[in-house]
């Protein structure tokens, strides 16, 4: 249900529309820029606010390595090296079970989740951990070796520039914060700085202070959105009004287009219909007397030469094309009677076939209703048929194959009627209009040849499809369901 109805009926059917459409369009635009140029300045901010984290978690972090580093030498450099007269050996249980305490005690409540600290060749020598093994040479270890050399580093494994804009919302997975800093001996008390003899590797888990940028991100974005739909919504009520209006001045165009286009096609078949008449009628009907005399005449020398039968059915046949110009706009009602659907289709072709052994075309015929009887026009069908047959012929001049198929209908109940030819297919653009009246592609066509087709078949309640793909063929396809006789 629609939340907002407006009544149209304020805006005169007169008025110009134009303000309308432009403020539609406008009005989704706007909208569309507003939000993105919006949510791409919020992710900028909150993407620096995630840097500047970043940095603070990396100077507190020097400050916690700068306090570590105090407190081993003063607690655990110094008084093991005056102990051991310079050998110091962290493998040494006692060594190390000092070393741990002084580290752990330094780190407490710091939020370090692990700490390892490696000697001045690289090589693993202590870590909170009890997982990971010690003396492993870790020098070609970038951190460690930037560190030995006298260059603090931080690394913050998955992170990207572009992707951490949306890798650290609720659920994401952790993100630490790697630290390998020198750990020098300290010459005296001040900002002096002494020899690397060894690196301090610190990590810690900072996804909970990236988590509350993404939160305050979404809390952002989510508020924008909201008020950005609000304005649009508001705007888009303004121009529903339009729209309704549009729609009104599109129906009212829709059916003045059908009357215009309903009064040339009725002009253009009036005029078609008495050149027709004129032209056709009168020698058609001196041909078809001719025909009957010559029948006649033959009949007495040469009984089975059809000739003259076949002059007089064409010629009532195109006598019945020109009645059914006039009959158009008025289908014509079919006489249902039992038909044999492949004896039609065998008329058909018979008057064909002599076009079809002159072009060398190869004809095929797959028949499969098996003397099923169809309720139908048989000879509405034979107009229908014989039509798809001559535009298959004609669409092969240089020959080619023509196949014609029937099938019974689904669950064996009516029938399926299928040409099929390897022409040169028609365009895209052309087969929408192939059902036009008037509308043809041949220099003396009519444009009636399909709307006729596509009528008969709907008076058979049935449907007609076409298939084609320019360069391989076209396919016809035609359904009859199962009527009953008259």
């Amino acid at each position: 249900m629609k939340l907002f109805r407006f009544r149209a009926s304020w805006w005169p059917p007169g008025k110009d529309l134009q303000t309308f459409r432009l403020a539609k369009f406008f009005s989704l635009s706007s909208f569309v820029v507003i939000l993105v140029f919006t949510v791409i300045l919020t992710l900028f901010l909150t993407n620096r606010a995630q840097r500047l984290a970043l940095k603070q978690s990396e100077d507190y972090t020097l400050l916690l390595a700068s306090n570590l580093n105090h407190q081993v030498f003063q607690l655990f450099l110094l008084p093991t090296a005056i102990e051991k007269q310079g050998r110091i050996t962290i493998a040494d249980p006692e060594q190390y079970k000092r070393l741990d305490a002084v580290v752990r005690n330094t780190i407490h409540g710091l939020h370090v989740e692990q700490l390892n600290i490696y000697d001045q060749v690289g090589v693993l020598s202590y870590s909170t951990s009890k997982h990971i093994p010690l003396g492993k040479d870790c020098y070609d270890v970038p951190g460690v070796k930037k560190a030995l050399f006298g260059e603090s580093n931080f690394e913050l494994p998955g992170h990207s520039p572009i992707w951490s804009i949306l890798s650290y919302g609720p659920g994401s997975q952790p993100h630490r914060l790697k630290a390998y800093i020198p750990f020098r001996l300290e010459e005296k008390l001040g900002p002096q700085v002494g020899p690397v003899v060894g690196v301090f590797e610190i990590s810690q888990n900072i996804s909970q202070d990236l988590s509350e940028i993404s939160q305050f991100r979404l809390i952002i974005l989510a508020t924008l959105v909201v008020i950005m739909g609000l304005l649009f919504l508001v705007l888009r009520q303004i121009v529903k009004q339009a729209e309704v209006i549009l729609e009104r001045r599109q129906e009212e165009r829709r059916g003045l287009e059908a009357q215009l286009h309903q009064a040339e096609r009725l002009a253009a078949l009036g005029e078609m219909t008495a050149g027709v008449a004129h032209e056709i009628r009168n020698p058609l009907g001196i041909i078809s007397s001719t025909a009957e005399l010559l029948k006649a005449r033959l009949a007495r020398y040469e009984p089975q030469n059809r000739l003259a039968q076949i002059i007089v059915e064409e010629a009532n046949r195109l006598n019945e094309k020109v009645t059914e110009f006039l009959d158009f706009s008025r289908p014509r009602v079919p006489n249902l009677r039992p038909c044999d659907l492949e004896g039609v289709i065998d008329r058909s072709l018979e008057l064909v076939q002599p076009e079809i052994e002159r072009l060398g075309i190869t004809l095929n015929r797959n028949y499969h209703l098996n003397g099923h009887a169809q309720a139908a026009d048989p000879d509405l069908l034979h107009q229908a048929f014989l039509n798809i047959l001559l535009n298959a012929i004609q669409a092969m001049p240089a020959g080619g194959q023509l196949t014609v198929s029937t099938a019974l209908g689904p669950r064996g109940r009516g029938g399926e009627i299928r040409f099929e030819d390897n022409g040169g297919g028609i365009d895209p653009e052309t087969l929408k209009k192939v059902f036009n009246p008037f509308f043809t592609t041949k220099e003396k066509g009519s444009g009636l040849g399909l709307p006729i087709v596509k009528s008969i078949i709907e008076t058979h309640q049935g449907a007609i499809k076409i298939d084609s793909v320019p360069g391989e063929g076209t396919t016809v396809t035609i359904n009859l369901p199962e009527l009953k006789a008259d």
